[in-house]
């Protein structure tokens, strides 16, 4: 474990005795009179065509489960998640909870098609459920401008991440401290022993790992800073540690200038460095990847060129489904192969300027190239991908997003996606059109 983090809370306040005249907690008015909850209605319907079943990988589509393996994915579903987030008690150390609740409920399974898109919970027999939901809460410590929760939470990191691209939000079980006692600079750590899919109901199943099919680790610990200077740069280091499989750290930054008030440009660098540890339950592990995008905008046009790069003889792998912030790693596919090459071409415009506020419309491409699997570990968690040498693939995914400005349906968000995979077969991707429609209408307030 990389910290103990009752300690570390406790030192944050020995270390910042400045801070704690005017800090977060010291303007804290109580456990409910800085409460807040909020309600998240969110239809999804989600429509996958696998073309050619399971042709550009029959190792991997034998390893998934049988509802997995037909050629259509069709799913309507409603998830509705509630959260409360309370304010903290008034004193040194202020005691707070997070809760939350989440129901997912099938409108339409597409005949018997679902699986694929993983909208619902399956049953025992590969079956979508008619419904499932799960619940939780974390408690929160607070000193100064530091805060420690131990529970079940969200937490996002670049190594450590709970995604909401689905129905329901990912979620993990541990402890996450994070401290906030200088302007310009977040120091985290976190200590993990579970993550839950964002389909699942059950809190017992460990961890979620994309691409590995290894046995376990039973820990996840991480620690990071991220520096803040000003309005233009940002700067985050992490390092993890998923017990006895990989090492894993993380440098990333962003940078932008504003060349006048209509034109700018940025940067945004992710890097990933990725090596087996301990007993190695993957296998063999030795990568390096990373990505550059570079973005222009002017007025309400946004053009963007990136390119990402896989420098090792495994796929990039991560725990949780959020925790890959490389900017290739797009719909259908993540373009994070053995020694695959990647670019990306992207347009974005704002249909606010043509009299349409809350419109935004996005085209994007991706291509990937020079995938080589042939020296993946025989022994390790990736060798039934069934990569080959001189994989390539594209995806092409065009977005629709429009959100409601005023009156009672304020926020509302109505997004439209159609999404399109292919790939030779030397690659472990499969050939897909998707449609995905979703809306989502949020409530919240105060007590």
């Amino acid at each position: 474990m990389l910290l103990r983090p009752v300690a570390l809370l406790l030192a944050s306040a020995l270390l910042a005795p400045l801070a704690l005249a005017d800090s977060a907690q010291s303007q804290s008015s109580g456990f409910v009179e800085d409460a807040s909850w909020s309600i998240l209605n969110r239809s999804v319907f989600d429509q996958r065509d696998y073309k050619h079943g399971g042709r550009n990988s029959a190792a991997r589509n034998a390893y998934k489960p049988r509802n997995e393996r037909n050629g259509k994915a069709e799913e309507w579903a409603y998830g509705l998640m509630g959260t409360f987030q309370s304010g903290y008690t008034q004193g040194l150390i202020g005691v707070g909870v997070d809760a939350h609740a989440y129901l997912g409920v099938q409108l339409d399974s597409g005949g018997g098609r679902a699986g694929k898109a993983r909208l619902l919970g399956l049953d025992n027999d590969g079956q979508p459920k008619n419904e499932y939901s799960r619940g939780g809460a974390a408690l929160k410590l607070r000193v100064s401008n530091t805060v420690l929760s131990y529970g079940e939470q969200r937490v996002k990191t670049p190594v450590f991440s709970s995604s909401d691209s689905r129905l329901l939000p990912e979620t993990a079980t541990g402890f996450f401290l994070t401290s906030n006692e200088l302007d310009t600079l977040k120091l985290v750590a976190g200590h993990f022993n579970e993550s839950t899919d964002r389909n699942a109901s059950s809190h017992d199943q460990g961890f979620v790992v994309n691409y590995s099919n290894g046995r376990q680790g039973n820990s996840f610990d991480l620690a990071g800073m991220v520096w803040n200077p000003d309005a233009a740069f940002s700067g985050s280091l992490y390092t993890s540690r998923y017990e006895d499989s990989w090492n894993q750290h993380y440098l990333g930054s962003t940078l932008s200038h504003a060349l006048d008030d209509r034109r700018s440009l940025s940067l945004d660098l992710n890097l990933y460095r990725t090596t087996d540890t301990g007993k190695a339950l993957s296998g063999r592990i030795d990568n390096t990847t990373w990505s550059l995008l570079s973005r222009y905008n002017q007025g309400p046009h946004g053009f963007s060129l990136g390119w990402q790069q896989v420098d090792g003889n495994t796929p990039f792998d991560y725990v949780t489904r959020g925790a890959i912030f490389i900017s290739n790693a797009v719909q259908m596919s993540d373009f994070n192969a053995p020694n695959e090459k990647s670019w990306q071409a992207r347009y974005d415009l704002n249909m606010g300027a043509y009299g349409v506020p809350g419109l935004n419309l996005t085209a994007l491409y991706v291509r990937g190239f020079d995938i080589d699997g042939t020296h993946v570990d025989p022994n390790g968690g990736y060798a039934y991908l069934g990569y080959g040498k001189g994989g390539k693939h594209w995806e092409r995914d065009l977005e629709a997003r429009y959100v409601v400005q005023s009156d009672k349906a304020k926020g509302t968000t109505f997004s439209l996606r159609h999404n399109v995979h292919r790939g030779n077969t030397a690659q472990a991707e499969l050939d897909g059109d998707q449609i995905r429609l979703a809306v989502e209408w949020p409530i919240s307030g105060g007590f």
